[in-house]
């Protein structure tokens, strides 16, 4: 919803994700296949997206996933990132920080990405971590807007679920 707000039609575009292959980095894969968008994921190794995801993906659209950060985000339409430890990972802190050092979106994973590129992030974000502040806050305008517009996708489903 966000992404079409800010860059119109979909189809074509690039997104490209960047840190942990966790549950938002499979959603995107899944819904952004389907509404025709390349997807580039920038993960670790051994930090991937589900493997039937990537799997399916390369059958049905333009997919690549890559631990080369500025490959992946290369020309991308979009830059999306998430926590690099979710809830329930807490204890992973420290590891995951070591890990995934080199998987943030900062001025230079932006510079590689299309002269209009849109930065998105789930939020909470951890400023200095996943995302540089100076991204963030140059960004926050559609990032805000992407937690705005879940608030009323999330509204919209449970409307239909209790039909």
């Amino acid at each position: 919803m966000t992404i079409r707000e800010h860059k119109g039609s979909l189809a074509g575009k690039t997104l490209c994700y960047v840190g942990d292959g966790n549950n938002v980095a499979n959603s995107l894969i899944w819904g952004c296949i389907k509404l025709g968008m390349n997807v580039r994921m920038a993960c670790p190794a051994g930090y991937e997206p589900d493997a039937a995801a990537m799997a399916w993906a390369k059958e049905n659209g333009d997919f690549a996933c890559s631990p080369d950060v500025l490959a992946m985000a290369c020309k991308a339409d979009v830059l999306y990132t998430d926590v690099w430890a979710s809830m329930g990972q807490e204890d992973e802190q420290a590891a995951r920080e070591a890990i995934f050092a080199g998987y943030q979106i900062n001025q230079t994973v932006v510079n590689a990405a299309a002269d209009d590129c849109i930065v998105m992030h789930d939020l909470p974000a951890k400023k200095g971590q996943e995302i540089t502040e100076d991204v963030f806050e140059t960004h926050a305008n559609v990032i805000f807007d992407q937690a705005e517009n879940r608030l009323h996708a999330q509204k919209a489903i449970l409307v239909e679920l209790l039909k």
